[in-house]
């Protein structure tokens, strides 16, 4: 979707860590004035099913990065987290071309867990509502004896 114009005030958002995230293909940020970012991306027919809808698992992914991410930048901290609870209501469907935007907002952030909400919409209209928690991991935690 090269050729589509990004709306003012989002910018590339370049990917850190895995390459899992690739498969939402570019995604763009825009921040907000109390140092959260929205995420907003086109749709395209790789995020689709055969119905020609963004695939339910793309959607999930696409909550799921922007809570992490969203509670992250809330914690103001450099502690990894991980998800340990995602709820997720599908709400409408979207179509290919649609700029799809995830608004975050934090519930609660503990000391060990934090807590939040996510909105994904096509401009007004609200496509999926998420919750989820995410538990503070030690950098230690990442690597497990099944990954060595």
């Amino acid at each position: 979707m090269n050729d589509v114009a990004i709306p003012e005030g989002f910018r590339l958002h370049v990917h850190k860590g895995a390459s899992y995230f690739q498969t939402l293909g570019d995604l763009y940020v825009r921040e907000r004035p109390d140092g959260l970012v929205v995420i907003g991306l086109y749709v395209s027919p790789q995020h689709c099913n055969r119905l020609g809808i963004p695939h339910g698992g793309m959607l999930a992914t696409l909550a799921d990065t922007a809570l992490g991410m969203g509670l992250h930048l809330a914690r103001r901290t450099r502690a990894t987290m991980v998800t340990v609870n995602l709820s997720l209501d599908y709400l409408a469907a979207a179509k290919v071309g649609e700029w799809l935007e995830a608004h975050v907002t934090p519930r609660r952030l503990g000391r060990q867990l934090a807590f939040g909400d996510c909105v994904l919409r096509v401009g007004e209209r609200e496509v999926l509502r998420a919750t989820g928690i995410f538990s503070v991991v030690s950098r230690a935690a990442h690597v497990t004896e099944s990954d060595g």
